[in-house]
């Protein structure tokens, strides 16, 4: 169940991303193409994304592997430049910020919890001190007390105890790592968090107990959060609104509810006719038949019309947008001109 609605803003908008788009520059050096007659070769990884985030609410990105996922989410929190598009951070453009003081207090009110909770933490620090980074590098505490009962208390607030951190991160599983994480992430009390796939490394009961812990966190703190998973049943269990993403583009954006119970997009479809019928229903399932086309040359027109069994020559040619069906976007020229109905 999503936060209490009394404690959410519905309509206000957190988060706004506008015509989102990063390339890659991946070509050979400039002599060498020159002398082999080798273009250029641009990887598109994100190809003109938008979507709001409601505060206190979850907006999960799910798709296959190279869809886009995670460079938008390290757009969002500047570890990457944007070729194009616009991000809003509570009414403030943040898509080329400066490192002035400014930059910095909206930096803060945003942290990350990586997918590898191994690779996340330096093996050499202490835990409180991994945990104080965000405290001493944004200046939000300065006396070392301070510091020790913030970390103290957030150790607490995670499920682990304050003497855990005078260890190292090699002392802990794979679970408590990633509490450490979030713990790390809550530090310097932001507003927004992005989850990259936070529990993909994590064994099946760890992963209900970190997805509960950050559902209990969200209530707590009225946390935002943008989760990026392949998992549609972790997703179902986070969101309330998620977006279908093909080769850089979301496809659907639609709410939980209604996008696992009708959805509108051959591609959700199919990712959702994937998933094992646990019930035995005895509905016929099928895997997402054929690969992912290549972000260096996508296909013309509909990216997703070379797997599509309802691709006609407008698919070919032409590349669909996001338009309104009720209170779902979806980008399908066949869901348009009523084709999968019928």
């Amino acid at each position: 169940m999503p936060p209490d609605g009394a404690r959410i803003l519905a309509n206000e908008a957190l988060v706004e991303v506008e015509d989102l788009a990063r390339e890659f520059d991946i070509s050979r050096p400039w002599l060498f193409r020159v002398l082999n007659g080798e273009p250029r070769r641009i990887v598109h990884a994100v190809a003109g994304v938008s979507f709001t985030i409601p505060r206190g609410t979850t907006l999960s990105l799910v798709g296959e592997s190279g869809c886009g996922k995670t460079t938008v989410a390290r757009l969002l929190v500047g570890l990457y430049r944007p070729t194009r598009g616009r991000i809003r951070f509570d009414g403030t453009d943040i898509t080329a910020l400066a490192a002035n003081d400014s930059a910095r207090a909206i930096r803060r009110r945003m942290a990350m919890i990586f997918q590898d909770p191994y690779a996340s933490l330096n093996p050499r620090w202490r835990v409180r001190d991994i945990i104080a980074e965000p405290l001493r590098a944004f200046r939000v505490l300065e006396d070392e007390r301070a510091i020790a009962e913030r970390v103290a208390a957030l150790l607490g607030q995670v499920g682990l105890s304050p003497k855990d951190g005078e260890k190292f991160p090699h002392e802990f599983s794979g679970g408590q790592r990633q509490r450490i994480s979030i713990a790390r992430a809550l530090s310097a009390t932001p507003d927004f968090l992005v989850c990259d796939e936070p529990t993909s490394a994590l064994d099946v009961s760890v992963q209900a107990q970190i997805l509960n812990l950050m559902k209990d966190l969200q209530e707590e703190l009225s946390l935002t959060y943008l989760f990026i998973s392949h998992n549609l049943a972790v997703v179902r269990h986070m969101s309330n609104r998620i977006g279908v993403m093909y080769l850089g583009r979301i496809v659907e954006l639609a709410p939980t509810d209604t996008l696992f119970e009708a959805p509108r997009h051959p591609y959700t479809r199919m990712l959702l006719d994937a998933i094992p019928d646990l019930e035995m229903t005895g509905r016929r399932r099928s895997p997402v038949g054929g690969e992912v086309p290549s972000p260096i040359a996508p296909p013309p027109g509909c990216a997703f019309h070379p797997r599509c069994p309802f691709a006609k020559a407008r698919c070919r040619s032409e590349v669909p947008r996001l338009r309104a069906e009720g209170d779902v976007l979806v980008a399908c020229h066949a869901v348009e001109e009523g084709r999968l109905a019928a």
